[in-house]
């Protein structure tokens, strides 16, 4: 017996001695690969020039939208204000099949990826995006996944959910959240899972007999830490802006985005590559906001690419100054953090009608001149019209699941160790925000700088002209009381010139009298 264990441990060893170089030389030779196809797409996206002219905008604009950072807010409150919809090109938010090259073409806005730059005149294209703390970004995905897949619950099972949705959508041909990535895999995924939880509880249960905080109510619906552990929340999720901005997705239209993000998963030191590319595109934007500082990035975009539309447009006021101060605080009617989660995607999903504050948009092409201060009135009027109709719009979808009451203080009730795990999911996202936090700091002390410029240039014309037109004033009441005349104005001139004469002589007589004396 103890023979037998003896020559089955030596037979252990010796397998173990035989096949562990095997494996670690698999490994090596994995990492190696991999290593080659990262930077090999690295190398071949590098930027041909220097940004140098980044801040001039060119013929087309791509909005680059990467999802929950209020993006939304801006296409229908800033964008539709600005550009006709004869401008704007066809199919936003979904997959394009236009003609870049069409002169009319001149806005693209979309949650498709960098990537789509491939399809677009690159020398005649600028592009803009807005940036999101990635903690915040991840809750918010999360609670706009089951805030969309809830409006589904109104319907007895899955089975009716999607035929009614297969329906509807073929009778309206529009374009619903289903259609738009990430939704398009996120929202069936969470649909699925809160039928399978209502069957389970009973379907006329709509509140938790758990008292647990709103991201932990596993009877409604999945817990946000089995959300951002699911293997679809890796593969679309954490580092999404990242891979977003890289052109990486699982929406690219770079055949070898799956193995560059795949490789960059398993061997987590090379997303210092992708991060590299991520930094270099941010740096040669036009224009980089930041979620969290909301009033102040809806400033410097009007700034910064509204005033250049309204330019180009011939409909642009020349005297660009700061934003003249509005009848009611501007506080109040700028969405605050908790409204902005809702702010997005409201399209026509389930065959609901699309939100009316949307759809009420006025076009302000051909009103006269426009200044940066009424672009931004526009905005703000639009902006609070969008806070209350989808505060209400919000409460209304997650009435199936009342408990998952989502709010700034329920994220405070998160545990730390959730916190801490979705920081080290993003790892490369966390570094990108920061990186453009300091751009969205240029953007700032650039545009403080500029506008005294404007000021210096533009006063001096001002005090010119005011000047001019006293002096002419001056002259046509003398002229409307003495009948002007050629010799009449010779004679007046020669006379001022004579007194003037007269007046310094004795002046100077006076005063060389005095020192002798």
């Amino acid at each position: 017996m103890a023979r037998a264990l003896g020559l089955a441990l030596a037979l252990l060893a010796a397998v173990s001695v035989t096949v562990l170089p095997l494996v670690s030389s698999a490994d090596n030779d994995d990492y190696a690969h991999c290593e080659g196809a990262v930077k090999g797409w690295a190398d071949s996206v590098g930027e041909g020039d220097d940004g140098a002219d980044k801040l001039n905008l060119k013929d087309l604009l791509f909005f680059l939208h990467i999802p929950r950072t209020g993006g939304r807010a801006y296409f229908h409150c800033f964008l539709k204000k600005l550009y006709t919809s004869a401008q704007e090109c066809p199919r936003s938010y979904d997959k394009l099949r236009f003609d870049p090259s069409h002169p009319d073409c001149k806005l693209v806005v979309s949650h498709d990826d960098y990537s789509l730059t491939s399809k677009l005149p690159k020398e005649r294209t600028s592009v803009v995006t807005i940036l999101r703390n990635p903690v915040d970004r991840v809750f918010s995905t999360y609670e706009f996944s089951v805030e969309v897949a809830a409006r589904f619950l109104v319907h007895p099972n899955l089975t009716s959910a999607k035929s009614m949705t297969t329906r509807l959508l073929k009778k309206t041909r529009g374009v619903s959240t289903l259609d738009i990535w990430p939704w398009k895999y996120l929202v069936p995924w969470m649909r699925e899972d809160l039928f399978a939880r209502r069957d389970a509880r009973g379907i006329d249960k709509t509140k938790s007999s758990k008292k647990v905080n709103p991201y932990d109510v596993d009877d409604m619906a999945m817990p946000l830490h089995q959300y951002i552990n699911d293997p679809v929340a890796h593969e679309i999720i954490h580092n999404g802006a990242t891979f977003q901005v890289t052109g990486l997705t699982n929406n690219s239209y770079f055949d070898g985005a799956h193995k560059v993000r795949h490789c960059v998963r398993k061997h987590p030191d090379l997303g210092r590559f992708v991060l590299q590319v991520a930094k270099n595109r941010l740096d040669r934007m036009l224009y980089v906001g930041l979620t969290e500082d909301h009033e102040e990035s809806a400033r410097l975009f009007a700034h910064m690419v509204g005033a250049q539309v309204l330019s180009q447009s011939g409909i642009l006021n020349l005297d660009i100054q700061e934003d003249p101060p509005s009848g009611t605080d501007s506080h109040s009617s700028m969405l605050d953090q908790e409204d902005e989660e809702t702010n997005e995607h409201m399209n026509s999903t389930d065959g609901w009608s699309s939100n009316n504050a949307l759809n009420t948009t006025e076009d302000d092409h051909g009103k006269g001149n426009m200044t940066v201060g009424k672009l931004m009135e526009t905005y703000e009027s639009c902006i609070a019209s969008l806070r209350k109709s989808q505060s209400s719009r919000r409460k209304i979808s997650l009435k199936k699941v009342a408990e998952a009451n989502f709010t700034k203080a329920a994220r405070r009730q998160v545990p730390e160790a959730i916190l801490k795990q979705i920081i080290s999911l993003n790892g490369l996202d966390m570094e990108l925000y920061e990186h453009a936090k300091n751009i969205f700091t240029q953007e700032h002390l650039m545009l403080k700088g500029q506008q005294p410029m404007v000021v210096q240039y533009k006063h001096p014309v001002v005090v010119q002209d005011k000047q001019l037109a006293a002096q002419k004033d001056w002259i046509d009441t003398v002229c409307d009381s003495w009948n002007c005349s050629t010799w009449k104005v010779v004679a007046l001139g020669l006379g001022i010139a004579v007194t003037t004469v007269f007046i310094a002589f004795a002046v100077t007589s006076r005063r060389t009298l005095k020192l002798k004396i």
